[in-house]
C-alpha cells in the first residue's frame, strides 16, 4: 500500500516554516535567515520512501499590508496553500499575533483538510505558557492534532512526521521517486545568492534585490570539470548598486565567494560564479519583471 499527499505549511513570516521544511526533508530546501519575508516563492519539498511520498509546501508568510505587487503575489502563493492540501500545518509561535479579520484565519476555518496546530520555538517558553497557547488556539478552531516543537532544536519533529505519514491518503506518487523538489537547480542557485545578500547586507538592500541566473553551463577543460554560472542581481536604485558592489568591488567579491561555497555544497560540484548588478527601477511593481522572476503565473 502506497500513500501520497500534499502537506502545506502556513503562517506568518518568520515563524520558522522554512526551518521546519528543511527538518522534515532532511535537506536544505528553503533559505533561512532571521529576517522576515525571506521566503518569496512557494517551494515544494518532495519526501520519498518505499511506501510514502509527501509533497511539502513552504509558502511565503502572509503579509498583512502588502506594499508592492511582488508582495501581493507572495500572498497569492500563501493563500493557494489551502487549495490542494491533504493536511495543513498551521504554524505559530509564542510571540505571534493575529488580527481577528485576517484572511488566513477565515480560510483556516473554512478548510476541510485535517489541520495540525504546530507551535514552534517552544524552547523559549515554559510548560504553562505552552498550555495557555494551546488553550487559546483550540478555543477558536478544532485542530485534529497539536504539536509543540522547536524546529531549530529538532524537538518534536519525529512525532509530527510520524503522524503525517499516517494521515496520508492511499495513492500513487505525484512525482518521480528520485525528485526532491519542483524547482530547478537554477532556482536554488538564485536562492543561495539571495540568502547571502540577506546575511551580508542590512535594512532595505536585501528586500530591493532579485537574483536571476542568466546562464548555467556544465564546462570541461583538460584539467577540470565545473559549472559556469552567470547571475544578475537586480536592484531598485543606483545607490543600492553602489552598496552591493562596495569599495573597489569588495562587497560583491565577498558575496561571490560565500555564494560560490554554498552553491558548490548544494550541487556537489566545482563552480565558477560571475555576479553582475543591474538597476531596474520599481521592479517590485513591474508585472513583466515579476512574471520573468516567477511571481506571476
Amino acid at each position: 500500500m502506497h500513500k501520497s499527499g500534499f502537506v502545506n505549511i502556513i503562517g506568518h513570516p518568520n515563524v520558522g516554516k522554512s526551518t521546519l521544511l528543511n527538518r522534515l526533508m532532511k535537506e536544505k530546501m528553503s533559505i533561512i535567515t532571521h529576517k522576515p519575508q525571506t521566503t518569496r516563492h512557494r517551494i515544494f519539498g518532495i519526501y520519498n520512501d518505499e511506501n510514502h511520498q509527501i509533497v511539502f509546501s513552504d509558502s511565503p508568510g502572509i503579509i498583512k499590508n502588502p506594499a508592492y505587487k511582488m508582495q501581493e503575489s507572495m500572498n497569492k502563493f500563501a493563500h493557494s496553500s489551502f487549495e490542494d492540501a491533504d493536511v495543513i500545518l498551521f504554524m505559530t509561535t509564542p510571540d505571534d499575533e493575529y488580527d481577528e479579520d485576517e484572511k488566513v484565519l477565515k480560510m483556516l476555518a473554512n478548510t476541510e483538510a485535517p489541520k495540525f496546530l504546530v507551535i514552534n520555538k517552544i524552547d523559549k517558553s515554559n510548560q504553562k505558557e505552552i498550555e495557555q497557547l494551546i488553550s487559546y488556539w483550540t478555543s477558536f478552531y478544532k485542530f485534529d492534532m497539536v504539536f509543540p516543537i522547536s524546529a531549530l532544536e529538532n524537538a518534536g519533529i519525529d512525532a509530527l512526521f510520524s503522524e503525517l505519514k499516517s494521515r496520508l491518503p492511499e495513492g500513487p506518487p505525484y512525482y518521480p521517486k528520485d525528485q526532491i523538489s519542483d524547482k530547478s537547480e537554477r532556482f536554488f542557485v538564485s536562492e543561495i545568492i539571495r540568502e547571502n545578500i540577506l546575511k551580508q547586507f542590512k535594512q532595505e538592500i536585501p528586500y530591493s534585490c532579485e537574483v536571476e541566473v542568466e546562464s548555467f553551463k556544465h564546462t570541461e577543460t583538460e584539467k577540470k570539470k565545473f559549472i559556469a554560472i552567470r547571475a544578475v542581481i537586480y536592484v531598485s536604485r543606483k545607490t543600492q548598486k553602489s552598496i552591493l558592489i562596495g569599495k573597489q568591488g569588495s562587497a560583491i567579491k565577498r558575496l561571490g565567494t560565500e555564494s560560490r561555497k554554498g552553491i558548490e555544497a548544494f550541487l556537489q560540484k566545482k563552480v565558477f560564479l560571475e555576479l553582475f548588478v543591474k538597476v531596474k527601477e520599481n521592479w517590485r511593481d513591474d508585472e513583466s519583471m515579476l512574471r520573468s522572476f516567477g511571481y506571476e503565473q
